[in-house]
């Protein structure tokens, strides 16, 4: 299941060094000691609820309003796992640009080491990529892509959408345990500042339009472009946000083949299809709702966000002092030694609660 949608401004730049290389070493003792306390599969829980994610990001320091929190946390985690994989049992691939289109073979290098099928994976990997940018058409561009998962297979996707017009970023959260179906209803919660109109082929009101996006699939491509060619004399009404300018009879023509010569059954095929983005989408939804008469839906599934704040000075400036000590109290109180770390743990848990009651 998506766990949710992050809404934020979309800032340039990178982290200075400084503050890059001790957000390194803190999330690392950080996720260190949840593994230890709460196992490798509670990381990727924590990881895929945006609002944990977003006060984490907090805590190392970055800003907590800015679109740079999500590529510069997900690298952190990644660096500092590195090598750390037989402790921890998780395991990093993906990241921002073109590192992003390394995942899959990243996500193979690994399993390889740990002798784990990689398909399941990798098709995970895939297909949430392809919902959030094909089968959700938000208006953002997805140019960051990180995948986490575990030695026993289990995996969490962060990624994020860029809208240049707006200048703001979407994040989209994944947990693979929750994972039913990819392409119904798979959010549990969107954050963000504004609404728009998307089109939104996974919502429970697109059911019947995804029946008939794939039915569509399976007629015989020439009768489909026919009909295409009679529908470009019609007019739709100015609030419809798919226009007859996404019909290109020729490409369509051509994807319409290769889903045919497939065979596919259902929406998911039809999304998972090589070749099939966006404007196929769109294109397919508006011939299933001119033809069989079924609309699909344009309801944006979000909500609003969040707090709290760092690396740009708001509401203080980073304290390289005590952001040291921190990452020194950590690896020196708790991972020093290998013996005495449930004990240590369970001292630091009853300073917790002693901490609470006061």
């Amino acid at each position: 299941m998506r766990r949710g949608i992050a809404h934020l401004p979309l800032h340039y730049g990178k982290a200075p060094p400084w503050l890059f290389e001790r957000m390194t070493l803190l999330a690392r003792e950080i996720i260190r000691v949840l593994v230890a306390e709460f196992g490798p599969e509670e990381i990727l829980r924590r990881l895929s609820d945006p609002f944990w994610f977003q006060a984490f990001g907090c805590l190392l320091g970055f800003d907590w309003h800015s679109s740079g929190l999500t590529t510069t946390v997900c690298g952190a985690v990644k660096e500092g796992l590195r090598g750390l994989e037989g402790e921890t049992e998780i395991f990093v691939a993906g990241g921002k640009g073109k590192v992003s289109r390394d995942t899959p073979q990243e996500i193979e290098k690994h399993c390889n080491s740990i002798s784990l099928e990689p398909a399941d994976l990798t098709y995970a990997s895939r297909m949430a990529a392809k919902v959030d940018s094909s089968a959700l058409q938000d208006g953002y561009q997805l140019y960051h892509h990180t995948f986490l998962f575990t030695l026993h297979g289990g995996w969490c996707v962060i990624q994020q959408g860029m809208n240049t017009t707006t200048r703001y970023a979407r994040r989209y959260h994944w947990l693979g345990e929750e994972v039913r179906d990819f392409v119904c209803e798979p959010h549990q919660a969107i954050c963000c500042d504004a609404r728009g109109t998307p089109l939104n082929m996974v919502a429970q009101e697109s059911y019947g339009a995804r029946g008939a996006v794939a039915a569509l699939t399976r007629e015989e491509p020439d009768l489909i472009i026919a009909e295409v060619k009679r529908m470009e004399r019609l007019d739709l009404p100015s609030r419809h946000p798919i226009e007859f300018g996404d019909l290109n009879a020729k490409r369509l023509h051509q994807i319409l083949l290769r889903t045919y010569e497939r065979g596919t059954k259902d929406f998911e095929e039809v999304l998972g299809t090589p070749g099939v983005g966006p404007k196929t989408i769109r294109a397919l939804s508006l011939i299933a709702e001119l033809i069989y008469g079924e609309r699909p839906s344009f309801r944006d599934p979000a909500r609003f966000s969040f707090a709290h704040g760092g690396k740009d000075g708001h509401p203080y400036p980073v304290d390289r002092k005590i952001y040291d000590r921190s990452i020194d109290f950590l690896k020196r109180g708790l991972w020093a030694t290998k013996v005495g770390r449930t004990e240590k743990l369970r001292a630091m848990k009853r300073l917790s609660a002693f901490s609470s009651r006061r």
